[in-house]
């Protein structure tokens, strides 16, 4: 991955990130256009059929949790999943499958740590998708 795509990736899921954290919900506009360029540049570098068999596998991984409990897990949520999915699932198999755990494990985590603090708000699932998927791609990435 280029510094510039990089680059491009990291602002997408910080603002991602915020916006969850803020509004609690994750908008079309900025899920749907970053799904679109991922998948567009895994294509044009070669990496399009792993991209869409990771974005396919985790958004219906996450649309069957949507659709059996909407309240825990949103339809943002699903449509991040394309992304997210498409993103890790070009950097191979290790790379999707620690962000498809990571991201379960770190909110599940968060909601316990908030729990014993007294908090029974609900926690944003997108920030933990978007952090893994960073970690995940950083730690396929080649050194230097």
């Amino acid at each position: 991955m280029g510094e510039t795509a990089a680059v491009a990736v990291a602002a997408w899921l910080i603002a991602l990130s915020a916006y969850d954290f803020r509004q609690r919900r994750l908008p079309n506009r900025l899920t749907v256009p970053g799904a679109v360029v991922i998948l567009a540049v895994s294509a044009v570098t070669g990496r399009g059929v792993p991209a869409v068999l990771g974005a396919l596998a985790l958004t219906g991984i996450y649309a069957l949790v949507h659709l059996r409990a909407p309240a825990a897990l949103g339809a943002g949520d699903v449509k991040l999943a394309i992304g997210v999915g498409a993103l890790t699932g070009a950097f191979g198999m290790q790379a999707w499958s620690l962000c498809a755990i990571g991201a379960s494990l770190l909110t599940g985590l968060w909601g316990v740590a908030r729990l014993v603090r007294g908090s029974r708000s609900a926690v944003p699932h997108g920030p933990s998708m978007c952090l893994t998927a960073a970690v995940a791609v950083a730690g396929a990435l080649p050194p230097g």
